[in-house]
């Protein structure tokens, strides 16, 4: 059997196509044996300008395409038999890309900027670095000085705010909260 690392590229290079197709970012491919199978987990996100999370009927989409797509490369993973997991990064996922940044956006993370731990929310995103709120003070923070960051939960912000903005940032979180995985078994 192949190099782990080459049966990775394989599956990367076979469910690509298929998430690109579906109008979402290919995040992350994991590959896990459990017995006699390999689960093979897929991780997608709504491109940079999109505002929102992957709802379940887009999760349910590109799940049925990238099955297809496995299914449609010979040899894949050889001739063991997979489990397909698909489901978003969810509100856990590390900040480190700008995409995830500008996702972002609303949102209270915690972050260190130039080694100080910071928290602050996200204000804005581009090509210099993220501007954030902290405590009352507008704060840019270079791409070069921002280490990763967290999304941190809040209960109750649409109550203080009264913000649509906050409003849309909850109903986001909630939904990145709930287990959003389609699996489907070969």
């Amino acid at each position: 059997m192949p190099a782990p690392q080459a049966v990775h590229d394989r599956v990367v290079a076979a469910v690509q196509p298929a998430v690109t197709s579906s109008g979402l970012v290919l995040e992350e491919v994991e590959l896990a044996r459990a017995g006699a199978r390999t689960v093979v987990r897929v991780v997608v996100d709504l491109p940079d300008d999109a505002v929102g999370a992957v709802s379940s009927d887009q999760l349910a989409a590109v799940s049925r395409a990238v099955s297809a797509a496995m299914d449609s490369v010979d040899g894949v993973l050889g001739d063991r038999p997979y489990v397909l997991e698909v489901g978003s990064p969810g509100v856990s996922r590390p900040l480190t890309e700008r995409r995830h940044w500008s996702r972002a956006r609303t949102r209270l993370v915690a972050v260190p900027v130039a080694g100080v731990a910071t928290t602050g929310r996200v204000l804005d995103v581009d090509d210099e670095g993220v501007l954030l709120d902290v405590d009352g003070e507008q704060r840019r923070a270079p791409w070069e000085q921002l280490g990763t960051g967290r999304v941190q939960v809040e209960f109750g912000r649409s109550a203080q705010s009264g913000s649509d903005d906050a409003d849309d940032a909850d109903a986001d979180l909630a939904d990145d909260a709930d287990d959003e995985l389609d699996e489907d078994e070969d």
